[in-house]
Protein backbone atom coordinates (compact mmCIF):
# COMPACT_ATOMS: atom_id res chain seq x y z
CA UNK A 1 0.00 0.00 0.00
CA UNK A 2 1.27 3.81 -0.67
CA UNK A 3 2.41 5.46 1.90
CA UNK A 4 -0.02 8.57 1.13
CA UNK A 5 -2.76 6.57 0.73
CA UNK A 6 -1.88 4.98 4.13
CA UNK A 7 -1.10 8.39 5.58
CA UNK A 8 -4.60 9.45 4.49
CA UNK A 9 -6.91 6.38 5.73
CA UNK A 10 -4.61 7.06 9.41
CA UNK A 11 -5.89 10.72 9.17
CA UNK A 12 -9.65 10.27 8.47
CA UNK A 13 -10.36 6.65 10.13
CA UNK A 14 -7.52 7.27 12.83
CA UNK A 15 -8.83 9.90 14.35
CA UNK A 16 -12.71 8.17 14.43
CA UNK A 17 -11.28 4.88 15.86
CA UNK A 18 -9.43 6.83 18.77
CA UNK A 19 -12.00 8.28 19.82
CA UNK A 20 -14.26 5.11 20.25
CA UNK A 21 -11.53 2.90 21.58
CA UNK A 22 -10.19 3.76 25.09
CA UNK A 23 -7.01 2.26 26.69
CA UNK A 24 -7.31 -0.23 29.69
CA UNK A 25 -5.20 1.05 32.38
CA UNK A 26 -2.95 -1.68 33.94
CA UNK A 27 -1.60 -2.70 37.59
CA UNK A 28 1.26 -3.02 39.35
CA UNK A 29 4.55 -2.90 37.20
CA UNK A 30 5.57 -5.85 35.78
CA UNK A 31 8.82 -7.38 33.40
CA UNK A 32 6.69 -9.06 30.57
CA UNK A 33 7.42 -12.43 29.87
CA UNK A 34 6.49 -11.71 26.17
CA UNK A 35 6.33 -8.26 24.25
CA UNK A 36 4.99 -7.27 20.95
CA UNK A 37 6.85 -4.19 19.75
CA UNK A 38 4.93 -2.39 16.52
CA UNK A 39 7.55 -1.11 14.03
CA UNK A 40 6.05 0.51 11.08
CA UNK A 41 8.52 2.59 8.65
CA UNK A 42 11.27 2.63 7.16
CA UNK A 43 14.92 0.73 7.50
CA UNK A 44 16.63 3.71 9.36
CA UNK A 45 13.74 3.62 12.17
CA UNK A 46 13.77 0.08 12.54
CA UNK A 47 17.55 -0.03 12.60
CA UNK A 48 17.84 2.35 15.37
CA UNK A 49 14.96 0.62 17.25
CA UNK A 50 17.53 -2.32 17.80
CA UNK A 51 19.25 -0.53 20.44
CA UNK A 52 16.00 -0.64 22.77
CA UNK A 53 15.37 -4.41 21.93
CA UNK A 54 18.74 -5.14 23.20
CA UNK A 55 18.99 -3.00 26.05
CA UNK A 56 14.97 -5.04 27.01
CA UNK A 57 16.60 -8.51 26.28
CA UNK A 58 19.80 -7.75 28.61
CA UNK A 59 17.33 -6.77 31.20
CA UNK A 60 14.82 -9.55 30.62
CA UNK A 61 16.95 -12.53 29.26
CA UNK A 62 14.19 -14.93 28.56
CA UNK A 63 11.53 -12.71 27.38
CA UNK A 64 10.01 -13.57 24.09
CA UNK A 65 10.51 -10.27 21.14
CA UNK A 66 8.01 -10.04 18.50
CA UNK A 67 7.83 -7.11 15.77
CA UNK A 68 5.08 -6.55 13.88
CA UNK A 69 6.48 -4.69 10.65
CA UNK A 70 5.91 -4.38 6.91
CA UNK A 71 7.65 -4.80 3.72
CA UNK A 72 10.20 -1.83 3.61
CA UNK A 73 11.32 -2.43 6.92
CA UNK A 74 11.19 -6.35 8.06
CA UNK A 75 14.91 -7.34 7.16
CA UNK A 76 16.54 -4.54 8.71
CA UNK A 77 15.14 -7.02 12.34
CA UNK A 78 17.64 -9.95 10.87
CA UNK A 79 19.97 -7.82 11.93
CA UNK A 80 19.16 -8.47 15.43
CA UNK A 81 19.50 -11.76 17.08
CA UNK A 82 17.25 -10.68 19.93
CA UNK A 83 14.51 -10.54 18.01
CA UNK A 84 12.45 -13.90 18.54
CA UNK A 85 10.13 -13.54 15.61
CA UNK A 86 9.09 -10.92 12.72
CA UNK A 87 5.39 -10.24 11.58
CA UNK A 88 4.20 -8.35 8.55
CA UNK A 89 1.11 -5.81 9.26
CA UNK A 90 1.01 -5.62 5.86
CA UNK A 91 0.05 -9.71 5.54
CA UNK A 92 -3.29 -10.00 7.04
CA UNK A 93 -2.42 -13.26 8.96
CA UNK A 94 0.51 -12.25 10.66
CA UNK A 95 -1.68 -9.35 11.66
CA UNK A 96 -4.15 -11.25 13.17
CA UNK A 97 -1.72 -13.73 14.71
CA UNK A 98 -0.35 -10.45 16.60
CA UNK A 99 -3.70 -9.44 17.64
CA UNK A 100 -4.20 -13.18 19.19
CA UNK A 101 -0.51 -12.86 20.28
CA UNK A 102 -1.46 -13.16 23.93
CA UNK A 103 1.77 -10.88 25.12
CA UNK A 104 1.93 -9.61 28.35
CA UNK A 105 2.95 -5.61 26.91
CA UNK A 106 3.10 -4.22 23.40
CA UNK A 107 5.23 -1.54 22.36
CA UNK A 108 4.04 1.29 19.48
CA UNK A 109 6.91 3.00 18.51
CA UNK A 110 5.25 4.57 15.60
CA UNK A 111 5.94 8.53 16.60
CA UNK A 112 2.38 10.29 14.80
CA UNK A 113 0.24 7.96 12.93
CA UNK A 114 -2.88 6.29 14.92
CA UNK A 115 -3.37 3.25 13.19
CA UNK A 116 -0.64 1.38 14.93
CA UNK A 117 -1.76 2.32 18.10
CA UNK A 118 -5.15 1.40 17.51
CA UNK A 119 -3.55 -2.17 16.78
CA UNK A 120 -1.31 -2.29 19.97
CA UNK A 121 -5.25 -1.25 22.15
CA UNK A 122 -6.56 -4.23 20.04
CA UNK A 123 -4.24 -6.98 21.41
CA UNK A 124 -5.32 -6.10 24.67
CA UNK A 125 -2.03 -6.83 26.28
CA UNK A 126 -2.08 -5.80 29.79
CA UNK A 127 0.37 -2.79 29.19
CA UNK A 128 0.78 -0.84 26.36
CA UNK A 129 2.90 1.64 26.07
CA UNK A 130 3.32 4.31 23.26
CA UNK A 131 3.83 7.96 22.33
CA UNK A 132 1.74 10.51 23.35
CA UNK A 133 1.83 13.12 20.48
CA UNK A 134 -1.70 13.30 19.69
CA UNK A 135 -4.97 11.87 20.70
CA UNK A 136 -3.09 8.33 19.97
CA UNK A 137 -2.25 8.51 23.73
CA UNK A 138 -5.43 7.99 24.76
CA UNK A 139 -4.61 4.70 23.83
CA UNK A 140 -2.08 3.71 25.76
CA UNK A 141 -1.61 2.64 29.32
CA UNK A 142 1.61 4.30 29.47
CA UNK A 143 2.04 7.15 27.32
CA UNK A 144 5.32 8.30 26.90
CA UNK A 145 6.54 11.98 25.77
CA UNK A 146 8.38 12.22 22.55
CA UNK A 147 10.58 15.27 21.64
CA UNK A 148 12.03 16.57 18.46
CA UNK A 149 15.26 16.95 20.07
CA UNK A 150 15.83 13.64 21.19
CA UNK A 151 18.02 11.52 18.63
CA UNK A 152 16.03 8.94 17.64
CA UNK A 153 17.65 5.92 19.66
CA UNK A 154 17.26 7.93 22.70
CA UNK A 155 13.52 8.19 21.78
CA UNK A 156 13.28 4.53 21.52
CA UNK A 157 14.80 3.99 24.58
CA UNK A 158 12.42 5.77 26.64
CA UNK A 159 9.60 3.89 25.51
CA UNK A 160 11.18 1.39 28.19
CA UNK A 161 10.91 3.07 30.91
CA UNK A 162 7.37 2.05 32.23
CA UNK A 163 8.90 -1.09 32.46
CA UNK A 164 11.73 0.12 35.03
CA UNK A 165 14.22 -0.08 32.22
CA UNK A 166 15.78 3.37 32.43
CA UNK A 167 18.33 4.69 29.41
CA UNK A 168 21.92 3.85 28.73
CA UNK A 169 24.09 6.59 29.07
CA UNK A 170 25.33 5.84 26.09
CA UNK A 171 24.67 3.65 22.80
CA UNK A 172 27.34 1.36 22.16
CA UNK A 173 28.08 0.33 18.83
CA UNK A 174 28.54 -2.10 17.21
CA UNK A 175 24.55 -3.32 18.23
CA UNK A 176 23.92 -5.00 15.08
CA UNK A 177 24.98 -8.63 13.89
CA UNK A 178 25.56 -9.34 10.47
CA UNK A 179 24.45 -13.11 9.56
CA UNK A 180 26.64 -15.41 8.70
CA UNK A 181 24.91 -16.41 5.40
CA UNK A 182 25.11 -12.49 4.36
CA UNK A 183 28.72 -12.43 5.56
CA UNK A 184 29.67 -15.70 3.15
CA UNK A 185 27.84 -13.93 0.35
CA UNK A 186 29.68 -10.52 0.67
CA UNK A 187 32.79 -12.33 0.85
CA UNK A 188 31.96 -14.15 -2.52
CA UNK A 189 30.86 -10.61 -4.21
CA UNK A 190 34.13 -8.64 -3.05
CA UNK A 191 36.50 -11.47 -3.80
CA UNK A 192 39.21 -10.97 -6.78
CA UNK A 193 37.33 -7.74 -7.19
CA UNK A 194 38.57 -5.25 -4.66
CA UNK A 195 42.08 -5.67 -3.29
CA UNK A 196 42.11 -3.92 -0.13
CA UNK A 197 40.06 -1.19 2.11
CA UNK A 198 37.45 0.56 -0.09
CA UNK A 199 34.79 3.14 0.58
CA UNK A 200 31.07 2.21 0.37
CA UNK A 201 28.89 5.43 -1.11
CA UNK A 202 24.75 5.05 -0.78
CA UNK A 203 23.41 7.68 -3.31
CA UNK A 204 19.48 7.02 -3.28
CA UNK A 205 16.97 8.48 -1.44
CA UNK A 206 13.27 7.88 -0.94
CA UNK A 207 12.02 11.64 -0.91
CA UNK A 208 13.72 14.12 -3.93
CA UNK A 209 14.60 16.77 -1.65
CA UNK A 210 16.72 14.54 0.30
CA UNK A 211 18.75 13.68 -3.23
CA UNK A 212 22.47 15.41 -3.26
CA UNK A 213 22.35 13.61 -7.16
CA UNK A 214 23.73 11.14 -9.19
CA UNK A 215 26.31 13.44 -10.87
CA UNK A 216 28.13 14.46 -7.44
CA UNK A 217 28.17 10.77 -6.08
CA UNK A 218 30.06 10.36 -9.28
CA UNK A 219 32.43 13.08 -9.37
CA UNK A 220 33.30 12.16 -5.87
CA UNK A 221 33.72 8.42 -7.19
CA UNK A 222 36.03 9.53 -10.06
CA UNK A 223 38.12 12.04 -7.57
CA UNK A 224 38.16 9.00 -5.08
CA UNK A 225 39.61 6.37 -8.08
CA UNK A 226 42.22 8.93 -9.25
CA UNK A 227 43.84 8.40 -5.82
CA UNK A 228 43.94 4.67 -6.21
CA UNK A 229 40.36 4.55 -3.60
CA UNK A 230 37.79 1.73 -4.65
CA UNK A 231 34.22 2.41 -4.53
CA UNK A 232 31.64 0.02 -3.98
CA UNK A 233 27.66 1.54 -4.63
CA UNK A 234 24.96 0.74 -2.53
CA UNK A 235 21.61 0.53 -3.13
CA UNK A 236 17.91 -1.51 -3.73
CA UNK A 237 15.43 -2.08 -6.87
CA UNK A 238 15.43 0.75 -8.70
CA UNK A 239 18.82 2.41 -8.14
CA UNK A 240 21.18 0.09 -10.64
CA UNK A 241 20.95 2.84 -13.11
CA UNK A 242 22.65 5.21 -10.79
CA UNK A 243 25.06 3.32 -9.48
CA UNK A 244 26.27 2.29 -12.78
CA UNK A 245 26.45 6.16 -13.48
CA UNK A 246 28.37 6.47 -10.43
CA UNK A 247 31.40 3.66 -11.34
CA UNK A 248 31.31 4.29 -14.72
CA UNK A 249 34.77 4.27 -16.11
CA UNK A 250 36.19 1.33 -13.56
CA UNK A 251 35.75 3.62 -10.38
CA UNK A 252 34.68 0.69 -8.64
CA UNK A 253 31.34 -2.06 -8.12
CA UNK A 254 27.95 -1.36 -8.21
CA UNK A 255 25.58 -3.55 -6.26
CA UNK A 256 23.12 -1.23 -6.29
CA UNK A 257 19.44 -3.93 -6.83
CA UNK A 258 21.54 -6.84 -6.26
CA UNK A 259 21.72 -7.43 -2.60
CA UNK A 260 19.63 -8.02 0.45
CA UNK A 261 19.41 -5.81 3.12
CA UNK A 262 21.77 -7.87 5.46
CA UNK A 263 24.26 -8.71 2.72
CA UNK A 264 24.67 -5.48 2.15
CA UNK A 265 25.15 -4.32 5.66
CA UNK A 266 27.89 -7.45 5.36
CA UNK A 267 29.14 -5.13 2.78
CA UNK A 268 29.49 -1.76 4.86
CA UNK A 269 30.50 -4.15 7.63
CA UNK A 270 34.03 -4.91 5.48
CA UNK A 271 34.55 -1.01 4.08
CA UNK A 272 36.48 1.54 5.30
CA UNK A 273 33.52 3.97 5.77
CA UNK A 274 30.02 4.92 4.02
CA UNK A 275 29.68 8.10 2.30
CA UNK A 276 25.78 8.81 2.06
CA UNK A 277 22.83 11.41 2.94
CA UNK A 278 20.00 10.91 5.02
CA UNK A 279 19.18 7.43 5.08
CA UNK A 280 19.04 4.26 6.38
CA UNK A 281 21.65 2.52 5.23
CA UNK A 282 23.57 5.04 7.20
CA UNK A 283 22.28 3.97 10.72
CA UNK A 284 22.94 0.72 9.42
CA UNK A 285 26.48 1.49 9.18
CA UNK A 286 26.19 3.68 12.34
CA UNK A 287 25.67 0.16 14.36
CA UNK A 288 27.79 -1.89 12.65
CA UNK A 289 30.75 0.39 14.12
CA UNK A 290 31.77 1.81 10.69
CA UNK A 291 33.17 5.82 10.14
CA UNK A 292 30.20 7.54 8.23
CA UNK A 293 30.29 10.75 6.21
CA UNK A 294 26.22 12.07 5.85
CA UNK A 295 24.54 14.88 3.76
CA UNK A 296 21.84 16.38 5.67
CA UNK A 297 19.36 19.41 4.98
CA UNK A 298 15.71 18.42 5.27
CA UNK A 299 15.86 16.16 7.81
CA UNK A 300 16.69 17.05 11.89
CA UNK A 301 19.96 16.39 12.53
CA UNK A 302 20.04 16.48 16.34
CA UNK A 303 17.40 13.31 15.71
CA UNK A 304 18.49 11.74 12.99
CA UNK A 305 22.61 12.58 12.32
CA UNK A 306 24.98 9.90 14.05
CA UNK A 307 26.64 10.95 17.33
CA UNK A 308 29.89 9.22 16.96
CA UNK A 309 33.73 10.59 16.86
CA UNK A 310 33.87 8.13 13.67
CA UNK A 311 30.42 10.23 12.20
CA UNK A 312 30.99 13.67 10.17
CA UNK A 313 27.66 15.32 9.21
CA UNK A 314 28.03 17.76 6.79
CA UNK A 315 25.43 20.26 7.18
CA UNK A 316 24.46 23.92 6.10
CA UNK A 317 21.99 24.50 8.87
CA UNK A 318 20.39 27.41 6.35
CA UNK A 319 16.84 28.93 8.15
CA UNK A 320 14.78 27.00 6.67
CA UNK A 321 16.21 23.77 7.57
CA UNK A 322 15.47 21.42 9.01
CA UNK A 323 11.82 21.58 7.66
CA UNK A 324 11.18 17.31 8.11
CA UNK A 325 8.40 16.78 11.17
CA UNK A 326 6.74 12.87 11.52
CA UNK A 327 8.63 11.64 8.45
CA UNK A 328 7.09 14.81 5.88
CA UNK A 329 9.10 16.96 4.09
CA UNK A 330 7.51 19.19 2.43
CA UNK A 331 8.39 20.41 -1.52
CA UNK A 332 11.07 22.79 -1.61
CA UNK A 333 10.14 25.95 -3.34
CA UNK A 334 14.12 26.69 -3.51
CA UNK A 335 14.79 23.30 -4.99
CA UNK A 336 16.58 21.87 -1.73
CA UNK A 337 19.58 24.67 -1.20
CA UNK A 338 20.51 23.17 2.02
CA UNK A 339 21.61 19.70 0.14
CA UNK A 340 22.35 21.32 -3.43
CA UNK A 341 25.29 24.10 -1.06
CA UNK A 342 27.06 21.26 -0.15
CA UNK A 343 30.23 21.23 -2.51
CA UNK A 344 31.87 17.91 -3.95
CA UNK A 345 35.15 19.36 -2.79
CA UNK A 346 33.59 19.57 0.79
CA UNK A 347 32.49 15.93 0.40
CA UNK A 348 36.05 14.76 -1.33
CA UNK A 349 38.10 16.02 1.45
CA UNK A 350 35.51 14.69 4.16
CA UNK A 351 36.09 11.38 2.94
CA UNK A 352 39.62 11.49 2.55
CA UNK A 353 40.07 13.03 6.27
CA UNK A 354 38.48 9.64 7.33
CA UNK A 355 40.76 7.77 5.07
CA UNK A 356 43.70 8.94 5.88
CA UNK A 357 42.65 8.36 9.55
CA UNK A 358 41.66 4.70 9.08
CA UNK A 359 44.95 4.01 6.88
CA UNK A 360 47.51 5.57 9.69
CA UNK A 361 45.29 3.93 12.94
CA UNK A 362 45.02 7.65 14.54
CA UNK A 363 42.37 8.19 16.82
CA UNK A 364 38.64 9.84 15.25
CA UNK A 365 38.32 13.44 16.59
CA UNK A 366 36.01 15.01 13.91
CA UNK A 367 33.51 17.61 14.47
CA UNK A 368 29.63 16.79 14.69
CA UNK A 369 28.90 19.78 11.92
CA UNK A 370 30.91 20.92 8.68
Amino acid sequence: MKMKMLKTIDRVFGQLLVKIISASIAGKDLLPHSVLIIRPGGIGDAVLLIPAINALKKKCPEILITVLAEIRNSSAFKLCPNVDEVLRYDKPKELLKALRGNNDAVIDTEQWHRLSAVVARLTGAAYSIGYATNERKKLFSHPVPYSHDDYEADSFLNLLEPLGIGAADEIMTPFLVVPEAAAIKAETLLRNRVCGPFVTIFPGATIPERRWGTDKFAAVAQRLAARGIAVVVLGGKGEESAGDRIVEGNRGLNFAGKTSLPETAAIIEKSSLLLSGDSGLLHVAVGLGRPTVSLFGPGIAKKWAPKGERDLVINKNLPCSPCTRFGCTPKCPIDARCLADITIDEVVEAVLSFWFLVSSGNSFRIPENS
